[in-house]
């Protein structure tokens, strides 16, 4: 009877639709879950057939998706990681480099000033002499002091690519391995949602990590490559990526049997930020106090062995400056002693005259890269300017792509997102299809009983 088995698709169908809308309440506060409804349609009457038709069927679940959506999400990961990541190391060094206590102008101004202390006093005074060596060996702890931490930071930025590499070789795996899957489930057809949901989460995850450039394919998988063009993911094949070295660290990208290296300057996300943090900021930055405490020492030593001390003998160096150290970059020479110092000019002992030309040294001009010709005072406050700049660009792009990244967030879940009232709603009316066609099938049964009794 053609009125029952109307009524049996359309209970079979409300019973289908309602176990979707279940799904989705249930993941209601899963993280990536995107929602799914039955999509109903008319099952027409036979050829010829003066019926109204044959019930309805579930011609599929439907997955709410935006593809345009889903890649501004990954790209706004990316750039998000990108700018996050060399967030905390930049606040650091901003914090040390303007500390009063740890900054390189402190202890400058502390050296210059016990020099100029000495010629207004007595340039005999081994007490004022003492406050000379004391104050270089002050201002060589400083520089240490900062050089570590920039070794510190190095050391980080390495551990945390290679990391970096480990973790998104995991998610290049799973993605693959997800579209072997995918593309089996839609080739028998069965539902690949929840399989596309966890690929998608993988892919968010990889794009934080590294730019990334996602096209899909008509079985259903993706492929994933970097956004310089090669190839992580195609199909189920993965890629691997794999970094060497130690200070200066090398990263390839075996795809296939075939070996290619990789610039990760190019790269994006995290893995780009922190390269590009390390090569743009922080060597020129270490770089730069190394040439300053090099030819502050040469100056100041040069300046000594022109002078007499007070025995009429030349002066020795003060400082030592140590090429590639990481711990001890710049130090007073061993065995330096009050009587070395070399302030007079001429072989008397209260005489000052190579005391001054010590003194003003301080207005004399270094030469760094990047920077120039710049004043030995204002060295390092240029430095720290040229830091804060660079730290506050960073800010100002960081707080943009959060902005766009939490946008977008907001853009995915208005289209695949659960949205409680509205399932609520479809509870209830999905409740009532079912109850009004087994309304239907027990009207149809009880004109099924009425027929036979009449032809009892």
């Amino acid at each position: 009877m053609s009125i029952l088995n109307n009524a049996l698709s359309g209970a079979l169908a409300s019973q289908l639709a309602l176990s979707s809308s279940s799904q989705n309440i249930a993941n209601l506060q899963t993280k990536g879950y995107t929602r799914q409804a039955a999509l109903l349609s008319a099952v027409a009457p036979a050829a010829g057939s003066t019926q109204a038709g044959n019930g309805v069927r579930i011609t599929s679940l439907l997955r709410f998706s935006d593809n345009y959506k889903t890649q501004q999400l990954w790209r706004t990961a990316s750039d998000l990681g990108q700018h996050a990541q060399t967030q905390p190391y930049m606040t650091q060094l901003e914090t040390v480099m303007g500390n009063d206590d740890a900054n390189l102008s402190g202890g400058i101004d502390k050296f210059f000033a016990a020099l100029n202390a000495v010629a207004g006093v007595d340039p005999t005074s081994t007490p004022l002499r003492q406050q000379v060596v004391t104050a270089a060996g002050l201002l060589a702890q400083r520089f240490n002091s900062l050089n570590n931490v920039y070794n510190s930071q190095l050391q980080s930025v390495r551990q945390q690519r290679t990391a970096i590499v480990d973790s998104a070789n995991t998610a290049i795996a799973a993605i693959a391995s997800l579209n072997g899957r995918i593309a089996n489930a839609n080739a028998t057809g069965s539902n690949a949602s929840s399989l596309i949901d966890q690929r998608d989460q993988a892919i968010d995850s990889l794009a934080s990590q590294m730019g990334l450039e996602v096209s899909d394919q008509p079985d259903g998988t993706r492929n994933v490559s970097l956004k310089t063009g090669q190839a992580l993911v195609l199909g189920g094949v993965a890629g691997k990526l794999a970094v060497s070295g130690g200070a200066d660290q090398a990263f390839s990208l075996t795809f296939a049997g075939t070996t290619f290296d990789l610039d990760v300057t190019r790269a994006g996300g995290q893995l780009g930020g922190l390269t590009t943090y390390e090569k743009d900021v922080l060597l020129p930055m270490q770089n730069n106090v190394a040439e300053m405490a090099r030819q502050i020492a040469d100056k100041v030593n040069a300046q000594l062995a022109l002078g007499k001390t007070m025995d009429g003998n030349p002066g020795k160096p003060l400082f030592v400056y140590n090429t590639g150290s990481t711990s001890n970059m710049l130090q007073v020479a061993s065995g330096f002693q009050t009587a070395d110092l070399a302030f007079s000019g001429d072989g008397t002992p209260g005489d000052t005259g190579n005391l001054q030309k010590l003194a003003d040294i301080k207005n004399q001009t270094l030469t760094l890269t990047g920077l120039g010709s710049v004043l030995l005072s204002d060295a390092d406050t240029q430095l720290v300017g040229k830091l804060a700049v660079d730290s506050q660009q960073n800010k100002g792009a960081l707080d943009t792509f959060q902005t766009m990244r939490q946008q977008a967030e907001a853009d995915w879940q208005s289209t695949s997102g659960v949205n409680q009232d509205e399932e609520a709603v479809n509870l209830v009316e999905y409740q009532n299809m079912y109850q009004a066609n087994m309304k239907v099938m027990s009207v149809a049964n009880a004109l099924f009983d009425a027929t036979l009794a009449m032809m009892g």
